[in-house]
This record gives structure tokens, sequence and C-alpha cells, in this order.
């Protein structure tokens, strides 16, 4: 029986996610004797990893202590947060340039034209989210205006003076503007600042973070939208390269980065940001009502606006016509339910407004380029 440490924080949805995953590979290729205790991601080495005497660890390095510790015990491991601790180990993690990629597209969608982004410079990964970010505006034509956390932790000793700096940023931005928050922490910080500055959200300021730890994002108020990363996927695929490890096996790569899984939209970033009225009108009728196989047809007697206006407006706006809006918000409602719910695909075709499921198939690979079992297996 294979003997393994479990050095990932339980305080974080994230790491709990990553423990599941272990687990499930555990079962279905174990037997494995895996030790592991409440952690935070600050946590100190455990005095008893200078004795442990096991076959192989994984990890996830919140500071170097940690990082030297691991690297002293001289079994195999596999580090889960950052390139920068991996030192001689191999790492498996996010993918943190989907990450920036996703909420601009999350924003763009939702017809925002003013971008900001809320950071810190303490992991590399958070400059890769807050850059992808920043491209993928750039790339379409939009600028971003940027605020950098200082310190050097998320947790600031100048707490009144922190949020009053990030108030008045706040207020100076155009309005409405879309930000991403490099985490939820920040998230967090970025809804109390708005409340304090009496800024509506999403109204003025939608705000997307990142990890969906569930604590924070209900702590929060309005509840924050956020990027769900593939946890459980990521544990097991660190757990599979560690089992080769320890089989003595060599593996095709030093580093594998997991793609996040979709944006969670909650109210911090629930919002049509358009200017033209009729066609923000049409739009919320469009997110309301594509599920219920609603077509252009029906749209139009719901909102007092031609045809030819509203292609034209939408093409501008969002680069689709409105008929392919339709079939977006479908689309993105199936994939909701694929990963939230064992329902069948007939069962998920009639909840979306397709006549049948075949119909659902060809337009779900077209739109996502994988078919729905494949989408239902990667998110999970």
């Amino acid at each position: 029986m294979k003997r393994v440490a479990l050095l990932i924080e339980t305080s974080r949805s994230y790491g709990r996610d990553l423990l599941r995953g272990v687990k499930r590979y555990a079962v279905e290729h174990g037997p494995w004797s895996m030790f592991t205790e409440i952690r935070d991601l600050e946590s100190r080495p455990p005095l008893w990893l200078k004795r442990w005497n096991g076959d192989g660890i994984l990890v996830r390095s919140g500071n170097e202590a940690i990082a030297s510790a691991v690297n002293r015990v001289g079994v195999p491991a596999i580090e889960l947060r950052s390139t920068r601790r991996s030192g001689s180990f191999p790492f498996v993690g996010v993918d943190n340039e989907v990450v920036g990629k996703m909420v601009a597209e999350h924003f763009v969608e939702r017809g925002f034209r003013h971008f900001a982004v809320y950071t810190l410079d303490t992991e590399d990964f958070f400059a890769t989210r807050r850059e992808s970010f920043i491209s993928a505006l750039q790339a379409r034509g939009f600028q971003c205006s940027e605020f950098r956390q200082a310190g050097k932790s998320e947790r600031p000793s100048q707490w009144e003076q922190q949020q009053t700096k990030l108030a008045r940023w706040l207020l100076s931005l155009a309005k409405p503007t879309g930000v991403l928050a490099c985490t939820d922490q920040l998230g967090c910080w970025l809804l109390d600042a708005c409340a304090r500055a009496g800024i509506r959200v999403p109204d003025d300021i939608a705000v997307v973070g990142a990890e969906n730890d569930e604590t924070l994002t209900s702590l929060s108020s309005p509840p924050l939208s956020s990027v769900q990363f593939a946890g459980e996927r990521s544990g097991y695929e660190a757990a599979s390269q560690l089992d080769m490890l320890m089989n003595g096996q060599t593996l095709k790569s030093d580093r594998t980065y997991i793609a996040p899984i979709a944006v969670i939209t909650r109210q911090s970033s629930d919002v049509v940001a358009v200017e033209d009225p009729l066609l923000a009108m049409a739009l919320r009728v469009i997110r309301d009502q594509a599920s219920n196989g609603l077509t252009v047809d029906e749209l139009l007697k719901q909102v007092p606006i031609s045809r030819s206006s509203l292609e034209r407006n939408c093409r501008k706006v969002l680069g689709r016509t409105p008929n392919e809006e339709i079939n977006h918000c479908r689309i993105g409602r199936v994939c909701e339910l694929l990963r939230d719910t064992e329902l069948s695909l007939e069962a998920i075709a009639d909840r979306t407004g397709f006549q049948s499921a075949q119909y659902l198939v060809c337009l779900f690979k077209k739109m996502r380029k994988v078919t729905p079992g494949q989408y239902r297996s990667q998110s999970r």
C-alpha cells in the first residue's frame, strides 16, 4: 500500500475539491494510505514531516518553508499551487491564461465597453490572470484600468486606508465598468469598497472573482460571480502523476495546466451593460426567455424595435445576430445543467427549448467544439 501525504489546505473550496479528486483516484487505482490534516494555505510545515517515512507527497505550497520541507523529505512530490515554489517537482494546476480570457468574454458578452482589474503581485499566477484579461480586451480594441494591491499579503494591516484608496479608484472609473478581481478575497474587498462609496453593483461596477470559494462568494454583498476552477479534475490528475513517479515512471511533462470550468454568474455581474435602452430590453428578454424556445419573431413582439435595427445593433455590440445570441444563451444554460445535474440529454433539451436532443448535440458541438458528454465529463 502506497503511503501518501496530502499537504493541501482544507480551509478553501478549491483545496477540498483537490482532495476529492485525489480520493477518487485512490479508490480507482489504490489502495493508498493517505495522511492529511486540517490545514490553512499559510500553515507551517508539520513537525511529523521531518520523520515521515512515506512514498509520495501532494502539496499546495503557501510559503517557502513548506516547499523546502517537502523537498528535504526526498520522495516524489507534485506541487499544486505555484510553479515558483515547485522547485524540482512537477506542477499540476490552474491554466490562469484561460481565467483572464474567460472573464473578459463574460463582460464583453454583457455589452461592457469599460474594464478594470484589481490584482496582487505576490504570485506569478495573479500576474498571468491580469495580463491575459488585458490582452483579451486589447485584441477587441478595449483598454483596461489597473489597481494593484499594495503590500505582500492578502491580509492588509491598514484596512481603512486601503478601502479608502480602493473606493477612490472605483469612483474614478467610467460607468459601467466590468472589473476582474484576481482572487475571491479581492472581490469581497472590492464589493465592500463599492458599498462604502455608494456605487451600484452591478449597474455601475460589475465584479467577477476567481476560484469560486463558496464561503467568500456567498459572504460578499451582493453575492460574487467567480471563475470555477476544475479542482477535482486537477486533484485526480496530480494523483495519477504522483502514482507514476512512485512506480519509477517518467512524466511526459513537468507542467500540467487544467482549464477552469466556467464563470459562475451571481448578482455582482448579472447585468446587461448596454446604453441603447431598446437593445438592452431585447437582451434581457433573450436572457430570460431563451430557454423557453424564444424566436426572433416572438422577441420583436415584445420589444418595440425593427428587425433591421435589432440585427444591426446586436452585431455592433455583441458581434452576434439576435438568433445567435438566443442560441448562445440556450447553450449556456445547457452547460449549467450538464455541470450541476444528472439530467439526461432529452430532459435538458426539453428544459432549454430544443425540439430534440439530436439538434442540441449538433448545435452544442458546433459552438463548444466538444460533445455534451465530453463537456460533462471535463467539467467534473
